[in-house]
């Protein structure tokens, strides 16, 4: 799966998952531009760093139309802070949608020309809480559905020239884990509610998009790669009383 000579785009390819991606295409060979609107706190090794912010229509338009080339487009840049429906104006839910399935659709079409050149791909960087219920962080997991509908209806559009696939990822051990689960015991007790019993690494993540965006995923598109450890056992079989020792 070498992709030596492509060129490559991460957005929010800076640190957590995005920087995984960007790491992993940069061992396959890849030419990696990683994009956000700071830059790392660490450099990451044969990539480059371009100021963006994927909101800023204008700004992405001109971003593309100044490289000479692009084979592979990663849509990543996103996230929610933890809000209760009730706790926010639609606007602020609003802001969530847009970074999180508007960016991605403007981003794709600025690189339509490119990718349409050198027969190239999309890969959005989805989540299982678009396909499961998201309290707390509704508007996000309204997005990640969105995204991964939007994935399938742009791979029909485009084909046979851009294939265009989604990733949907479980949790995922960053930087920013303690945010979301606690301290290392908080960790470990997560991790023991996914069956392959530990949380996904960025570069879990990274090796799935090299996969899709490489010679060997060739003949697939509009599909969904899960990448979440095996996913969530059900709570029923925790609670049901059938073969438990009384």
């Amino acid at each position: 799966m070498e992709l030596n000579g492509r060129v490559v785009v991460v957005t929010g390819g800076t640190r957590g998952v995005g920087a995984g991606i960007a790491r992993s295409f940069a061992e396959a060979g890849a030419d990696v531009v990683v994009c956000a609107r700071r830059p790392p706190e660490v450099p990451l090794p044969k990539t480059r760093f371009a100021p963006l912010d994927v909101r800023d229509a204008d700004a992405v338009r001109h971003f593309l139309a100044e490289l000479p080339r692009l084979d592979v487009l990663v849509n990543n840049a996103g996230g929610a802070p933890h809000r209760l429906l009730t706790d926010a104006r639609a606007e602020q839910h609003a802001r969530v949608l847009e970074l999180n399935l508007l960016a991605p659709l403007t981003m794709s079409l600025a690189a339509h020309e490119h990718l349409r050149r050198t027969r190239g791909s999309v890969i959005m960087i989805g989540s299982v809480s678009g396909g499961r219920p998201s309290p707390g962080t509704a508007a996000y997991g309204a997005a990640k559905a969105g995204l991964e509908n939007l994935a399938r209806s742009m791979a029909v559009e485009w084909a046979p020239d851009i294939r265009v696939n989604t990733l949907v990822v479980g949790m995922v051990r960053t930087e920013r884990s303690a945010l979301h689960y606690g301290d290392e015991d908080g960790v470990a007790a997560v991790s023991r509610t996914v069956p392959l019993g530990r949380l996904a690494e960025p570069s879990d993540v990274g090796a799935a998009a090299v996969f899709l965006a490489s010679d060997a995923a060739a003949y697939i598109s509009g599909a969904s790669l899960l990448v979440h450890g095996g996913g969530e056992r059900p709570a029923f079989l925790d609670t049901a009383t059938v073969n438990k020792e009384t």
